[in-house]
C-alpha cells in the first residue's frame, strides 16, 4: 500500500485527522489494532474551539444534535450547592458556540468514522502497528493483520494510538512528566440525586472533590472524584466510592453503567516530530480530565497538522513547513498539563495548606463569589482558556517589543458571519470595514487568495482598514495596512498562490 499520510490510531484525533486529510484530498491510510470505533463513553466534553472545528468540517449541526448542552457551571461544597454561572453569560460574542456541551468519545469517533465513509475512505480496523523504518522520502511501516504482515508505504506516518502509543515507543520518544498518587475514577451514573442535572458541577471538600457533568436522559451523570486511600485489599472501589460520596456531597446514583479507576497522569512527548514521524493526541500528551480537555486539544492537534500537510503536499511547500506543528501545539501542550497538574494536585493534596484553603475558602466566600463570577472581566478570559478559543501560537508578528498582537498568532476573532469563509478551507485575505474596492482588487491580483470584505467589527481586536491574512485553520498570520500588504503577506504565504480547494 502506498499513501501519503498513514495515521496510527482510529480514536477521535486519528479521526478527525483522516476526515481533514480527505476533505483536502490527501491520499491517507488509517489504522488501529481495535476491531471498530470506542464502545465506553470516555472523554466527554466538547469545547466551543472544537465544535467551530466540526463547523468548518460541515458536522456542526449532527454534532449539536447529538450533544447535550451544559448551560452552566455550579459551584458548592460538601453537600451545598451555590450559585449557577452561565456559561453563555461569559462567552456571548466571543464564539458562536458560547457554551460546553457533552458529546461522549464513542459518539464523536462514530460521527467522524460515518463521515469518513461519505468521503470514500475506511478505517483499516484489526491492524496494529509493528514497526516504522524511514526510506530517506518516506516511510515504510508495518501492519499485524490477523497474524499477517501488511506494509504500508507513505511520505510520513502520525502515531494517534494513544497514552501507551506503540508509534513512540518504536521511535524511543521520552515521554515525561509525574502521575498523581491518588486514584481517580469516572463513573457513568444513572438516577443520580443530590447534584444540579442541568449544570456541571464542582465541589470541593476538605480531603475530596465531586465533578459531574451531565449526559443524555434524565438523572445521567458523568461523576468524577477521587478513590480513598484507605479502601481495603479485596473492596470493592465502586462501593467504596458511593459510600464516600454519598457522606460527603450528599449525592447518590442508582447504578452505573461504566466504572473506571487508574492514575492520573500529566505528562509530554520531548518531540512531537521525529523525522517524517509524528505524534497527536494522547500518544503526545497525557493529563487529568478535570478540565475536559483533552479530548479537545487532539482534535485541535489534527486540525493544525492536517493544513501543515495540505501546504507541504498540495501547495508545494518546503518540508520544514511541517516544524510549525510542533512549535505551535507542543507549547500548548505543555502549559495545559502543567496548569491541569497543578489544580489536580490542589483539588486531591491532603498537605495542610491546600485541605485548609478547601475547607476555608468556600465557606466564606463561594456563594457570593460565583454570584458575582459573570461580572468578572477575567472570568471571559477563562473561558476563552477553557474553550480553548484563547490559544496563541508564536509566529512572526505575533509579539512587537515585547508585547503580544492582539490578533495575529489567535484564532481569528468571531465577527458573526466571517466564519463562513473558512469552509473554503484556503489561505485567505480578510478586511474590516474600510479599504477601497481598488486596493482589495490589486492584492487579489498580487497574491492570487480571495480577499474577504466584512463590515466594521466593533468589539473585537480587528481594526478597520487593515488586511488580516488568514490561515485555512482559522489562525491569523499576518496583519497589514493595504500599501504594505502584498509584499508582507507573500512572505508568510507557503508554496505560492495556487489555493487548495477542498471537497
Amino acid at each position: 500500500m502506498d499513501t501519503d499520510v498513514l495515521v496510527v490510531g482510529a480514536g477521535p484525533t486519528g479521526l478527525m485527522l483522516a476526515n481533514w486529510l480527505a476533505k483536502l484530498g490527501i491520499g491517507a491510510i488509517i489504522a488501529d489494532a481495535k476491531s471498530g470505533t470506542t464502545r465506553e463513553s470516555r472523554a466527554l466534553g466538547l469545547q466551543a474551539r472544537s465544535i467551530e472545528i466540526y463547523a468548518q468540517l460541515g458536522l456542526a449541526d449532527e454534532v449539536l444534535a447529538q450533544a447535550r448542552e451544559a448551560p452552566a457551571a455550579r459551584f458548592g461544597l460538601g453537600p451545598r450547592m451555590f450559585h449557577r454561572v452561565p456559561f453563555a453569560a461569559l462567552g456571548e460574542g466571543l464564539t458562536p458556540y458560547p457554551r460546553v456541551y457533552m458529546l461522549e468519545q464513542s459518539r464523536n469517533e462514530q460521527i467522524l468514522d460515518d463521515n469518513l465513509r461519505l468521503l470514500g475512505r475506511e478505517v483499516l480496523w484489526e491492524h496494529a502497528f509493528q514497526s516504522v523504518t524511514e526510506t530517506g522520502d518516506g516511510v515504510e511501516a508495518r501492519l499485524d493483520h490477523g497474524g499477517e504482515t501488511v506494509s504500508v508505504t507513505a511520505r510520513y506516518l502520525v502515531g494517534a494510538d494513544g497514552a501507551s502509543s506503540a508509534v513512540r515507543e518504536a521511535r524511543g520518544i521520552r515521554f515525561t512528566g509525574t502521575t498523581n498518587p491518588q486514584t481517580f475514577c469516572v463513573i457513568d451514573a444513572d438516577g443520580v440525586t443530590g447534584i444540579d442535572e442541568e449544570a456541571i458541577n464542582i465541589r470541593p471538600a476538605t480531603t475530596d472533590f465531586l465533578l459531574t457533568f451531565p449526559m443524555s436522559g434524565a438523572g445521567h451523570a458523568r461523576v468524577i472524584t477521587v478513590v480513598p486511600s484507605a479502601v481495603s485489599d479485596g473492596a470493592d472501589p465502586e462501593t467504596a466510592v458511593a459510600e464516600r460520596v454519598a457522606a460527603q456531597f450528599g449525592v447518590h446514583w442508582r447504578s452505573a453503567s461504566w466504572f473506571a479507576a487508574y492514575r492520573v497522569h500529566h505528562r509530554v512527548a520531548e518531540r512531537f516530530r521525529d523525522g517524517r514521524v509524528f505524534l497527536a493526541g494522547d500518544a503526545a500528551h497525557v493529563h487529568s480530565p478535570v478540565g475536559a480537555q483533552g479530548m479537545n486539544t487532539g482534535l485541535q492537534d489534527a486540525h493544525n497538522l492536517a493544513f501543515a500537510f495540505a501546504d507541504v503536499l498540495r501547495r508545494g511547500a518546503d518540508d520544514d513547513t511541517l516544524d510549525r506543528y510542533e512549535r505551535e501545539r507542543r507549547p500548548v501542550a505543555l502549559t495545559l498539563v502543567a496548569t491541569a497538574d497543578r489544580l489536580f494536585s490542589f483539588v486531591t493534596s491532603d498537605r495542610m495548606l491546600p485541605a485548609l484553603a478547601r475547607r476555608i475558602v468556600p465557606r466564606v466566600l463561594g456563594g457570593p463569589v460565583t454570584s458575582l463570577v459573570p461580572r468578572l472581566g477575567r472570568a471571559r478570559r477563562l473561558f476563552g482558556y477553557l474553550s480553548q478559543i484563547r490559544v496563541r501560537y508564536r509566529m512572526p508578528g505575533s509579539e512587537h517589543d515585547g508585547q503580544r498582537d492582539s490578533v495575529v498568532g489567535r484564532r481569528l476573532p468571531w465577527a458573526g458571519e466571517n466564519f463562513q469563509a473558512l469552509r473554503s478551507c484556503e489561505w485567505q485575505v480578510h478586511e474590516y470595514g474600510s479599504v477601497a474596492s481598488a486596493a482589495v482588487d490589486a492584492l487579489e491580483r498580487s497574491l492570487g487568495l480571495t480577499v474577504h470584505r466584512f463590515p466594521a467589527a466593533p468589539g473585537t481586536p480587528l481594526v478597520p482598514g487593515e488586511f488580516y491574512l488568514v490561515r485555512p485553520d482559522g489562525y491569523v498570520a499576518g496583519r497589514a495596512r493595504a500599501s504594505e500588504a502584498a509584499a508582507r503577506f507573500a512572505a508568510l504565504v507557503p508554496g505560492g498562490r495556487q489555493p487548495v480547494n477542498a471537497q
